[in-house]
């Protein structure tokens, strides 16, 4: 007899999901018993970092990842981070254990009373089998779910009781991850930008998720115009070292409009149009220009506020419009000229860190951030060059940083590139998933941790200046000590405050084997927000 925690496995198994991100409880063990041994299961220390180690595992290596949480109060623990990888388009699928179904009438301790609608609306499906015999169709097609575009996270709530009942294998089905481009369906684009004076695109994280890092590469030097970067990207869509780079949109209606002024055709793929926060009034795009928006996502077409929306994949949509565009009679923009970095007299300035770190960093180095208060400063000093080389997250809840840095460096060792991974998460964000270090240690993974410490939720400072908001309490971290933290979780770590020291320390940290955290003493002084 075939059981249902055999059939489960073996489906996952064929579907390459062998590597299980998760926090087991007593609802979960049923379905962990006799692991098979050709499974590995990284275990995080609460529910938020194992699914941040799924969504960067999954990000990296573009397949789905099996997450394993406890009831519902793990599913509560872990929301954070679903919605993370909701708006990152992370294809991950979230298992969690179910009370039996003997004593569901009743609500047992630890029932999940609403299964279906606690994850959500973060989940792109969620199922609780009818039928001990149904789990393991449901994980097909759980999967199914997660890798169609736009992929995202699905949820299962599996009864403790149904996994040593009889069941079956389904069949293992291959499911088409791209949808077409077809320039039929694109001749408007096609044509506004062959009678363009001045286009411009607008690249979004899809387009590196669909592996159109080259094609967009490609489009930019046929059309010869400038790209930029949408705002609030989890992830670029185009090196930002390329001569058409001209840096990322402000996060503001106003202040981006006016970025875009003098452009006639604006053509974004690969994003939404556009993530704002926060409200500046003015018009969405210059007057008199045209926008299309290009998106596998039904959703991000619908909500865009302006318009003419393509439903077509990402990056064969670039190579598409690589190929039907006219080559323009217009000079090649004028590269951008990036100011340098200004060596600081006393403390060490975020905009000084981040220049020094991609000073010494590997060029082939992976990035991970969660420095909210200085990303501009980050995304600007140290820009990417290569495609699934930056990380960071869409949705805007601290916590994943830390985590999703240890999921890109299990991908990396996986997949046999093993590139540095360099973690770079703020003082406040870290103490979000700061446990999640543990799990870097006990897999010995080649990360160095960088957390620039500043006393403070310093963007929550940036937000309450644009807001006119002054008093806000519970903004300052005084007395955190993140080498003593790392040390506790077995993790070598070091302070540095002096500038003098920075490059070495740094050059070091990226030489050493296994994971490493510096914190980093930086100016307090509170940056604009836009």
């Amino acid at each position: 007899m075939t059981t249902v925690r055999e059939a489960f496995y073996e489906v996952a198994r064929r579907l390459g999901m062998t590597t299980i991100f998760g926090n087991p409880g007593s609802t979960e063990e049923t379905m962990l018993k006799e692991f098979p041994a050709d499974f590995r299961y990284v275990l995080a220390l609460q529910e938020a970092p194992a699914v941040a180690m799924a969504d960067g595992y999954a990000q990296r290596t573009g397949r789905a990842a099996l997450v394993n949480l406890h009831t519902a109060a793990g599913i509560g623990n872990a929301m954070g981070n679903i919605e993370s990888a909701w708006y990152n388009r992370a294809p991950i699928v979230v298992t969690a254990g179910q009370q039996t179904r003997e004593m569901m009438l009743i609500e047992p301790y630890l029932t999940n009373t609403a299964p279906l609608d606690l994850p959500k609306p973060y989940v792109k499906w969620a199922y609780e089998p009818a039928r001990p015999e149904d789990v393991p169709a449901a994980l097909m097609r759980a999967y199914a779910m997660a890798m169609q575009p736009p992929c995202g996270p699905v949820f299962l709530s599996l009864p403790m009781d149904d996994m040593d009942k009889e069941a079956t294998v389904p069949e293992i089905r291959m499911i088409g991850r791209r949808l077409g481009a077809d320039p039929h369906y694109m001749k408007n684009l096609i044509d506004a930008l062959n009678s363009a004076k001045s286009p411009v695109l607008v690249l979004g994280g899809a387009v590196d998720q669909s592996d159109g890092w080259d094609d967009g590469i490609r489009l930019a030097e046929r059309l010869r115009c400038k790209v930029w970067a949408a705002p609030l990207e989890g992830r670029p869509g185009f090196p930002e070292t390329h001569p058409a780079f001209q840096g990322s949109l402000p996060a503001a209606i106003g202040p981006l409009c006016e970025r875009l002024q003098g452009h006639d055709v604006i053509v974004v793929i690969g994003a939404p149009v556009f993530r704002y926060y926060p409200y500046v009034a003015g018009d969405y795009i210059p007057k008199g220009a045209r926008l299309f928006h290009i998106t596998d996502d039904p959703n991000e077409a619908g909500r865009a506020p302006v318009g003419e929306s393509i439903l077509a994949d990402p990056g064969r949509a670039c190579a598409v419009l690589a190929d039907w565009v006219d080559v323009p009679d217009r000079e090649v923009p004028p590269e951008r000229v990036r100011s340098a970095p200004a060596r600081p007299e006393e403390m060490i300035t975020p905009d000084w860190l981040y220049a020094t770190i991609n000073k010494v960093r590997p060029a082939d180095s992976v990035v991970i951030q969660e420095s909210m208060s200085s990303l501009k400063a980050l995304r600007e000093r140290i820009p990417t060059s290569h495609s699934r080389s930056f990380f960071s997250m869409a949705g805007g809840v601290l916590g994943y940083g830390l985590p999703a840095a240890i999921g890109v460096a299990l991908a990396e060792r996986d997949e046999k590139t093993n590139r540095k991974v360099v973690d770079i998460i703020g003082d406040g964000a870290a103490n979000y998933v700061i446990q999640a270090l543990w799990t870097a240690v006990q897999h010995k993974l080649n990360i160095l941790f960088v957390v620039p410490r500043n006393c403070a939720y310093n963007i929550l400072k940036s937000f309450a200046n644009q807001l006119s908001t002054p008093g806000v309490p519970g903004l300052d971290l005084p007395g955190l000590d993140f080498v003593a933290l790392a040390t506790g979780y077995g993790c070598p770590a070091e302070r540095i405050a002096d500038v003098a020291a920075l490059e070495d320390a740094l050059r070091q940290g990226m030489n050493k084997e296994g994971p490493h955290l510096i914190e980093v003493a930086v100016d307090p002084t509170v940056p604009d927000l836009l």
